[in-house]
């Protein structure tokens, strides 16, 4: 049962006494009706037919590929990762945690901002090998919807990312310089 696994993996990764962000592995379908697998073993076996994919790997691997999906295949114990630009992975976290960033509301840099902030105060990215979730179709959002089309909520976006990057270097000085660099060099 997907709750008692989380609550067993907080306990034996004594996350109340540790800074950690347990990732749960996300993967999607293009069905609109999915028999949800029972287990990893399951999971694999519908990866492998192709009615599962890693998710956005089509149109967003960067925002995944740090899980590093084929470690996770044969994971038996959490693994630890390292922060990437662009990553944005689905986290359990301590509710003491820091918050997401109120100016990424609507579509854009919501849990990547999140996570760059995890990194910055040193938490652990700790993959968990036997948790996962499916994301499922459904129609585009409105604020995807305006992203795409309108270069006004780009650049304010972008503008926006600008002054996270300033914040960031303002609280954590030169560990902050990473961020930055990895953004610019994209």
């Amino acid at each position: 049962h997907p709750s008692y696994y989380h609550r067993n993996s907080i306990q034996q990764l004594e996350l109340p006494k540790r800074k950690a962000a347990l990732i749960v592995p996300a993967f999607e379908t293009l069905h609109y009706r999915l028999t949800f697998p029972k287990s990893k073993a399951e999971l694999l076996s519908m990866l492998d037919m192709g009615s599962l994919y890693t998710f956005r790997y089509h149109v967003w691997p960067k925002g995944h590929a740090p899980t590093d999906y084929a470690k996770w295949r044969t994971a038996t114990v959490p693994y630890r990762v390292a922060w990437q630009p662009d990553f944005e992975p689905y986290v359990v976290v301590r509710r003491d945690c820091p918050r997401y960033d109120q100016r990424f509301v609507g579509f854009g840099w919501n849990k990547v901002s999140h996570i760059m902030e995890l990194d910055a105060q040193e938490y652990e990215l700790l993959v968990l090998p036997n948790a996962f979730m499916i994301h499922m179709p459904h129609a585009p959002s409105f604020d995807i919807s305006k992203f795409r089309l309108s270069a006004g909520y780009r650049g304010c976006l972008q503008t926006l990312r600008e002054e996270f990057h300033q914040d960031l270097s303002r609280r954590y000085g030169a560990a902050a310089l990473k961020y930055l660099t990895a953004e610019r060099s994209l």
